[in-house]
């Protein structure tokens, strides 16, 4: 079964337009599963919909994880707040946003590694409280890319030279091809060195990000699989080789995504619609709380040796209101990414989503 924080990250790609981004619903999720153990009435139902509960800690070489909140001082805490939540992951607001906000913002280049430079929300007089979550993820290549001039004759991309990476000897048994809703979805395991793969994903020709990420998140728990010949993007070819070893060619493209993210355009999607309404929804924190703004910034930078990414979610509750000699023929499976397409990070003990998102601008050549 899919991590809860799976199923929102679907939903949530489903929102999405066309555009180059990058989310993640593994960075919202802990928030809103604190949230909804301290909300009550229909706040408190609505958040537990969406996470019903807490998200496991992640255990992993590769990925950190890092929470921080912040009140308002002589803002009155109800004593399950004051006494569950650790104190040293608690800090103080001055109600002044030129003192509040650059402490913020260093909160999330420091938990970063600096790849995020400030807090995704602004502070101002009338914030009462901002909690605030920062994942990174840093994954090296068990087998890294050879980088190499790309430059697709057809397709959206035609003509332009990329920064392309290849990949020639691999294991076929990377590249699987899901039988899903929305026809044939062609999966490219790139495996890390630790606990954490991105997954390449190109759909059918002509599908939005809408469409294609939902689907292979659920390829991800139902990975009925198809011959690999019918998956966008794979050909098959016979070469000369020194044994007869089958091979994975990948021919693919190196990028970097940003995302910015109002959580309350969506306020639905994340339980949070009556949570931003006036009213007293969270009273074991305090008293007559409402959401005020929920962002995510996110980013990721895919290159020959690893990936690299980093997502900070934050939200503010207000107050009241060379090849070998051939010798042999040998079957090689290629793997094309030469138009828009979609990228996984999952942690591979859990199966939990990291990151997700869609490329339509990669790194030029």
């Amino acid at each position: 079964m899919s991590p809860p924080a799976n199923v929102l990250t679907a939903r949530w790609a489903s929102r999405l337009d066309d555009r180059q981004t990058v989310l993640s619903g593994a960075g919202v999720y802990p928030l809103l599963a604190l949230l909804a153990g301290y909300a009550t009435g229909p706040a408190r139902d609505e958040l537990r919909a969406v996470a019903p509960t807490p998200q496991p800690p992640v255990d992993s070489p590769t990925t950190r994880l890092a929470t921080g909140f912040w009140s308002r001082a002589g803002l009155p805490l109800g004593q399950r707040w004051r006494t569950e939540l650790d104190a040293s992951i608690r800090g103080e607001l001055t109600g002044d946003p030129a003192v509040d906000q650059p402490l913020l913002d260093r909160w999330a280049h420091r938990h970063t590694d600096g790849l995020i430079d400030r807090m995704p929300l602004q502070t101002g007089p009338g914030t009462a409280l901002v909690l605030a979550n920062a994942l990174t993820v840093l994954v090296d290549w068990a087998i890294p890319f050879r980088p190499a001039r790309s430059e697709p004759t057809t397709g959206p991309w035609r003509g332009r030279r990329l920064a392309g990476l290849h990949r020639p000897g691999g294991d076929p048994a990377a590249l699987q091809v899901a039988d899903t809703g929305i026809g044939p979805v062609s999966l490219l395991t790139v495996t890390g060195t630790a606990d954490v793969d991105v997954l390449l994903v190109l759909g059918p020709t002509g599908q939005p990000p809408t469409r294609v990420l939902p689907a292979a998140l659920g390829a991800l728990d139902h990975p009925a699989t198809l011959p690999p010949a019918v998956g966008p993007g794979v050909s098959e070819e016979t070469v000369e080789a020194s044994d007869d070893r089958p091979e994975l060619l990948v021919r693919t493209v190196g990028f970097t995504v940003t995302g910015n993210h109002d959580l309350l355009h969506h306020a639905d999607l994340f339980g949070l619609a009556t949570a931003a309404r006036d009213g007293d929804h969270f009273p074991d924190v305090s008293p007559r709380l409402s959401v005020s703004a929920a962002r995510q910034s996110a980013m990721a930078e895919f290159t020959a040796t690893g990936l690299r990414a980093a997502a900070v979610t934050a939200i503010s509750l207000r107050a009241g209101g060379a090849a070998p000699r051939a010798t042999v023929r040998r079957r090689r499976w290629c793997f094309d990414v030469d138009r828009p397409f979609g990228f996984l990070a999952v942690h591979r003990p859990t199966g939990l989503v990291l990151v997700a998102g869609w490329v339509t601008d990669p790194t030029p050549g």
